[in-house]
């Protein structure tokens, strides 16, 4: 249900470039300026903490996100809750270290009230900017699609969504053999192309074509290298997972990614750096909490405080993942049972740990030996993985990623256990929809959803 949506953002993104390295650097630099003009202004001056602060921010927004071509409200409300999240996320920092007496109180306040408004209103400055840059004469963008079967009208979707002028398709079958979607827009056959190109200026040629049409796109190639149109070619992968597909050059050998992690270069530095610096100040805030629920453990039933389970971590290697124990068994064989509501083999301390969450906290060790994240999809027992693997599509790409101690999916009601394989199905989902889209605006608002969860959700056990 996610694949359209996917193709849309990772096929015709190279237009939007500038805009993208633009919204990559806005958020951030609007914050840490923001910051230090109110410091000037309320004559608090640059002090070394000030910018140690705008260090830390700068690194946990950078990149920013583009919300250039969301509308007003949805903007807003995006803005709001990773603002909220990255307070959250300071003002813990600030505890731990001790170090919010370097600050003053009413720079602090008025930083964190004038800071989203200042965002947004970037934002609906630049999205009148994009669309009128996209309403001049010199910016059309008109585009055909060679091809009107099922491949053809997604991408004919994914164009309108972009805001490019598609003008219609081009195909040698009549229209009781098309797809029914393209009637409407069906211009005339392969060797009428070339010309209505010129005659209309058409910037974008997209070939949807089966690769069985080798020899009619060998001809079709030949005819539009006398016009100036870029010409793109479309396989046909709408069956497969699309993870942060792109194209790649490899010593001038053109590849194509189809399924790839999203934590490569900055990305790759950007997740560790926030994970270790998350993690430890959590582990800091709450050791005092550690050494009361191993007490907790140890009294509540014969066996270790710790319990340790084989997982597979990235890339499907096994990896050992902490809790504490919350059963009075320790399955990890070639069988292991989820736990169940009213599970006879749960402790009632396991019980209440369970239900906050608290059983997963040394999982936070986990994360700075560097085998899992904070967020990211939630690791299965090796003989689930062994199960699901065989019966669900695509189940090992959610291994392309380090496992999290939260995730997308658990913040999306699929939490605890998946006693039905539609609802790990849907689990699988929603992890692959989270590889597709991260950023760490993301991660912010998930861990910030996982803490709602904690308190408030009634239907964990």
């Amino acid at each position: 249900m996610f694949e359209d949506r996917t193709y849309k953002r990772t096929f015709y993104s190279a237009p939007q470039s500038v805009t993208s390295l633009v919204a990559a650097f806005l958020e951030p630099s609007i914050i840490v300026l923001t910051f230090l003009l109110i410091s000037v202004a309320l004559d608090e001056g640059m002090t070394r903490p000030s910018l140690t602060l705008c260090l830390l921010v700068f690194a946990l927004t950078f990149p920013g996100r583009n919300r250039f071509r969301d509308n007003a409200i949805a903007a807003a409300v995006d803005i709001a809750t990773s603002w909220v999240a990255l307070l959250g996320i300071l003002a813990l920092c600030g505890y731990a270290t001790r170090s919010m007496k370097y600050f003053e109180n009413e720079v602090l306040l008025i930083w964190a009230l004038v800071t989203p408004a200042v965002q947004w209103a970037a934002v609906w400055v630049g999205a009148k900017i994009g669309r009128w840059r996209d309403s001049l004469p010199a910016a059309r963008q008109s585009a055909v699609i060679i091809g009107a079967g099922a491949v053809g009208v997604k991408v004919a979707r994914a164009l309108d969504e972009s805001d490019v002028a598609f003008d219609g398709y081009f195909d040698d079958r009549g229209d009781e053999r098309v797809n029914p979607e393209a009637v409407s827009r069906h211009l005339g056959g392969l060797g009428d192309v070339a010309a209505y190109v010129i005659a209309h200026g058409v910037r974008d040629v997209f070939i949807t074509l089966p690769l069985s049409s080798r020899p009619r796109i060998v001809d079709l190639l030949e005819q539009l290298q006398d016009t100036t149109a870029s010409l793109y070619f479309v396989p046909d992968v709408f069956g497969i997972n699309i993870i942060q597909g792109r194209l790649q050059d490899m010593n001038g050998v053109p590849v194509v990614g189809i399924c790839e992690t999203p934590f490569t270069g900055t990305n790759k530095l950007v997740k560790r750096a926030s994970d270790l610096v998350i993690a430890s100040f959590i582990l800091l805030l709450v050791s005092p909490l550690l050494l009361v629920i191993a007490i907790g453990v140890k009294l509540s039933s014969p066996g270790p405080v710790i319990f340790r389970q084989r997982r597979n971590g990235l890339d499907g290697e096994e990896i050992v993942v902490y809790k504490f124990r919350s059963m009075t068994v320790q399955d990890d064989g070639l069988v292991v049972h989820q736990a169940s509501r009213g599970d006879p083999r749960i402790t009632p301390f396991g019980a209440f740990i369970r239900r906050t969450s608290l059983d997963e906290l040394p999982q936070f060790f986990n994360v700075l030996q560097g085998r899992m994240s904070i967020v990211g999809p939630r690791p299965h027992a090796v003989a689930h993985n062994e199960e699901y693997r065989r019966i669900i599509k695509a189940y090992m790409v959610r291994h392309k990623v380090k496992p999290g101690i939260t995730g997308w999916a658990q913040v999306n009601g699929h939490r605890g256990e998946t006693d039905t394989l539609e609802k790990m199905k849907a689990r699988v989902e929603y992890d692959l929809e989270y590889l597709r889209n991260w950023s760490l605006g993301l991660d912010l608002q998930i861990i910030v959803c996982t803490i709602r969860l904690v308190f408030f959700d009634r239907k964990a056990y």
